[in-house]
């Protein structure tokens, strides 16, 4: 090997390590993600939005999947320095662990970009239930009672229309996954159920389910292109937790608002990206509503 190819060989060596030097040196962030479907379904979507978070700010993201149950121990243990969580958790944690909402996702639907997102009620296309009152005295499963979209949203809709959902069933079963609420339905493990909207679609692209497997109650005849059946609220809100420096979150936040939909971590997540934080006034709304019928 001649003395400039030895020479090219050693500078790239050099500046490769000096990249991973001032990544590695520049410290590490957690992003907590809440696994709605389950870690693999987590890794998978949000995993190449950790890469592109460090590539952007220098900062190494560290993916953390959470269940619905380890939300709040991760932020109280200062586990986590973000998060990406259900609007429903945000508002119900905001003052106690000092969270702020840097960004809110877009959502993506036959090419438009979403920034709300609802409840869907369902039950098996041939179940005998055909009204919201018929659900009355049967089994209904929720994701968690702590999910925004695939419980809190739904038994908001469901008092409104004179039923409580926690006294009014047979009774209230947590699937823990939205995927497993689908399944429980076609199954026969629940009578009715509900998941948050888009859940069913992208079940259906995957090869899982049919939406003709079942009967929406009380669908939402609107423009919005995934099938609901309650309101629609503010979609998830990417968090700074009180451990993550200031810094770094106004780097984060440009890089979020400057994500695009045709890079691979928008692709990879099925997002347009990501704007300005949303108004989450109406979800605390939802949520007192819904604390008080629960008491």
């Amino acid at each position: 090997m001649n003395f400039s190819r030895m020479k090219g060989v050693y500078l790239t060596i050099f500046l490769c390590l000096s990249v991973f030097f001032w990544i590695s040196t520049a410290g590490a962030a957690n992003l907590g993600v809440l696994a709605k479907r389950g870690n693999a379904v987590a890794i998978k979507k949000w995993g190449p939005l950790a890469q592109y978070l460090t590539k952007a700010t220098g900062t190494e993201f560290k993916l953390v999947p959470l269940s619905f149950d380890a939300i709040e121990p991760a932020l109280k243990n200062k586990k986590i320095d973000y998060l990406i969580t259900n609007p429903g958790f945000f508002v119900t944690l905001k003052d106690k662990y000092s969270l702020s909402a840097l960004a809110s996702l877009l959502n993506l639907r036959q090419g438009k970009a979403l920034n709300q997102f609802g409840g869907v009620i369902l039950v098996k296309a041939d179940s005998p239930i055909k009204t919201l009152s018929d659900i009355k005295g049967k089994k209904f499963m929720c994701v968690k009672k702590t999910s925004f979209g695939g419980g809190q949203m739904a038994f908001r809709h469901m008092i409104e229309k004179g039923i409580n959902p926690f006294k009014d069933v047979s009774a209230l079963l947590e699937g823990k996954k939205h995927d497993n609420v689908a399944f429980a339905v076609i199954r026969g493990v629940a009578d009715a159920g509900t998941v948050r909207s888009d859940t069913l679609e992208r079940m259906q692209a995957e090869g899982k389910l049919k939406l003709s497997d079942f009967r929406i109650i009380d669908k939402v005849d609107d423009d919005f292109p995934f099938v609901h059946s309650t309101r629609l609220y503010p979609e998830w809100p990417f968090v700074a937790a009180s451990t993550a420096d200031a810094a770094l979150n106004a780097k984060v936040k440009g890089a979020l608002t400057g994500m695009s939909m045709d890079m691979p971590a928008a692709k990879a997540a099925k997002i347009a990206g990501w704007t300005e934080p949303l108004d989450y006034a109406p979800v605390s709304e939802c949520i007192r509503i819904v604390k008080e019928k629960e008491k």
